[in-house]
């Protein structure tokens, strides 16, 4: 039911019909602890009267915030930020939370505006993936109080909460996967953004390339440009990574495997290979890193590192609910969670 005029009822309007306070009407509703059950049950039968529906404007006259996560992403493209959106929303509404979500495009400017734009919106708290152009924006959410959570990518500067996946391993499994396959000499495509979650992964394949003795001339590493640093992101495009692996299959002497760092360079990878006449994996191997919806019905099907999105994202949300309640976690402080490979066909050389 709504008032004259169309407007919902609130916790206000309960409040005044019975002649109590907000706060006493929404403990009663919440079943909070301290209300006498003849006043828990005036309440809820007026709430029940008027058609009272529960949102977080209302509540958060009690709170003093707006019963609402701040969730800050870089790159809405990556198919791992729409699961960890997915998970970390459901998580919150199971604790009447709302979600804003703001994505920065990897740019410093759009994340001081973001930052800006939580603290005027009152959040409850944020779970940040940060651009790492600086810590500034979020050192001030959390001077004047607002808990914060940093997710994929860390500030340890900060000392604030961080979960992530553990990259760095995911990278090592790739390419030890490759080498275990007979692969000696791997090269890796990866995006050209200086972020620790793209120098993590080559970490790993550098450690598992030395663990084996194996040597890395220059021109392992390619970069794939995908990214305007003084624009807007761009979306993965698997047509960048087909440029620079048109440019790798002219050299004089192919590696045996690529490991990709998303499985979008994968596909543009497949493509320069079929143009040249080259077949995965005989010719080469090739392994991804996300294990996206169409790696498995690729042709060969796509070799992957699966990313533990849903479990990365239920964490976050439930430290920022310990933050938010103020209570101490047994969590440590920092966590990654290991990814998993998926062996499938563009590896599948005899071994």
């Amino acid at each position: 039911m709504r008032r004259a005029g169309g407007r919902r009822h609130t916790l206000r309007d309960i409040a005044a019909a019975l002649n109590l306070s907000v706060n006493t009407v929404s403990r009663a509703l919440s079943g909070k602890d301290g209300i006498g059950e003849k006043t828990r049950a005036l309440v809820r039968a007026e709430a029940e009267r008027v058609g009272y529906v529960p949102n977080s404007m209302a509540r958060s006259l009690v709170t003093g915030s707006a019963m609402t996560f701040g969730l800050v992403i870089t790159n809405p493209s990556n198919p791992f930020y729409a699961q960890l959106i997915s998970s970390i929303e459901l998580r919150a509404r199971e604790h009447d939370y709302s979600l804003l979500l703001t994505v920065t495009d990897e740019s410093a400017e759009n994340e001081a505006r973001a930052a800006e734009s939580l603290l005027r919106s009152s959040v409850s708290g944020a779970i940040v993936v940060p651009v790492q152009a600086g810590a500034d924006p979020w050192q001030r959410l959390g001077a004047v109080g607002v808990p914060t959570v940093l997710l994929n990518r860390d500030l340890p500067d900060l000392g604030y909460r961080f979960v992530g996946t553990d990259n760095e391993l995911g990278g090592y499994r790739a390419t030890a996967h490759a080498i275990a396959c007979g692969a000696r000499s791997i090269v890796v495509l990866e995006e050209d953004l200086p972020i620790t979650t793209i120098a993590d992964r080559i970490a790993g394949y550098r450690r598992a390339m030395t663990e084996a003795g194996l040597s890395m001339p220059r021109g392992s590493v390619m970069r794939v440009p995908t990214r305007r640093h003084d624009q807007a992101a761009l979306p993965w495009q698997p047509q960048q990574a087909y440029q620079v692996a048109r440019r790798m299959l002219r050299r004089a002497r192919l590696p045996d495997a690529v490991v990709a760092g998303n499985d979008y360079f994968a596909l543009g990878l497949y493509r320069a290979l079929a143009e040249h006449g080259l077949k995965v994996p005989d010719d080469l191997m090739v392994i991804g890193f996300g294990d996206h919806p169409f790696s498995a019905f690729l042709s060969p099907s796509l070799t992957t590192v699966r990313l533990p999105a849903e479990e990365v994202g239920e964490i976050a949300a439930d430290l920022l609910l310990e933050e938010i309640a103020g209570g101490r976690s047994a969590r440590p402080l920092k966590q990654l969670i290991a990814p998993t490979l998926v062996e499938r066909d563009s590896t599948a050389r005899k071994r």
